[in-house]
């Protein structure tokens, strides 16, 4: 299989973390700074901006493929950094890793060449991967995380041990043939307000492809000549196939009020959707319902008012009867 060495920032793709957890952290200046990315990817996959930041691949039983990926001390200090493979699934529209090395089904098919590595500051150094598919393996899509781990020592946390880990996404699909499609569709455009003041436009799209999602893309807006952005899709949706998730992007610039034209263009990975819309500015913030224990203001209104009624009526009849009584 062709490989292509990618240097990411060339392509310009962030070198950032494609996962990064870390646990009981005290103080983000004394953690360990290391940081983790793709060397190799397919070569049929150079323009694939997922494959530059993870490995996504798809195998036939019984195949087994090497990538390397590259690992950077980037603090101060010499590290010991501890490699392995762990645990990850899509949940509630996310890519999720447990804590800890939990393992499952394709972590275990994962081999890194390298354990342990002592770095300098600044110092990097490529580590090689294998996965090794099983020739009885089942078909279908499968999840799992690379890491590189940064454990303290008890005498410079104190009674805390620190743990500081960065890592790559894995996607392997198994199967007979080629690559099972990637499709998307983008069912509706719509506004809200967002937490910072400015609205958020969304868009609901729904999976109809067999692989994975990892959405991104931009929205812009249009206004007779006046004309806002792109702005960035602003959360990360993983949608897994025949599933529907909501994309949403921060529209951070004051914009006048009125009814504004909406293009999304939305992706994962070189499949590219478009869609139109209109939205009105501003967006009315949603009306904040009180939660009653008891009964509601209503019935203490009404029954007040009856109250009030039989009181009135009564004195009524009494005064009339009264009267009746010296006539």
């Amino acid at each position: 299989m062709l490989l292509a060495s990618v240097a990411l920032v060339a392509l310009g793709v962030s070198a950032a973390p494609a996962v990064a957890v870390r646990e009981q952290r005290q103080d983000p200046a004394d953690e360990a700074a290391i940081s983790i990315r793709m060397l190799d990817i397919p070569a049929s996959r150079v323009q694939d901006p997922r494959a530059q930041v993870y490995i996504v691949d798809h195998l036939k039983p019984g195949t087994t493929i090497h990538r390397r990926v590259e690992v950077q001390n980037t603090s101060d200090e010499t590290q010991k950094i501890d490699f392995y493979s762990g645990a990850a699934s899509v949940e509630n529209n996310a890519f999720a890793v447990p804590e800890g090395r939990t393992g499952n089904e394709l972590s275990g098919w994962i081999r890194l060449k390298t354990a342990r590595l002592e770095l300098d500051p600044g110092e990097r150094q490529p580590v090689e991967v294998e996965i090794a598919v099983p020739s009885k393996a089942s078909k279908g899509e499968r999840y799992a995380a690379i890491w590189a781990q940064v454990t303290s020592s008890k005498e410079r946390a104190g009674n805390v041990t620190q743990i500081h880990r960065v890592g790559i996404r894995v996607y392997l699909d198994v199967g007979p043939g080629g690559e099972p499609p990637t499709d998307f569709r983008i069912d509706g455009l719509a506004a809200e307000p967002g937490s910072g003041g400015f609205p958020v436009v969304t868009a609901k799209v729904t999976n109809t492809g067999q692989r994975a999602l990892d959405m991104t893309g931009t929205v812009s807006l249009r206004k007779a000549a006046v004309q806002a952005g792109p702005f960035k899709v602003t959360n990360g949706v993983t949608i897994l196939p025949g599933q529907s998730g909501q994309v949403r992007v921060e529209v951070n610039q004051s914009l006048p009020a009125g009814t504004w034209e909406v293009h999304a263009k939305l992706a994962s990975g070189t499949v590219e959707r478009t869609a139109t819309g209109t939205i009105v500015l501003p967006v009315a913030a949603p009306m904040a319902v009180a939660a009653a224990s008891g009964p509601s203001w209503l019935v203490y209104t009404v029954g007040g008012l009856a109250v009030l009624v039989l009181v009135v009526l009564g004195g009524w009849y009494l005064v009339r009867r009264q009267r009746t009584r010296l006539a």
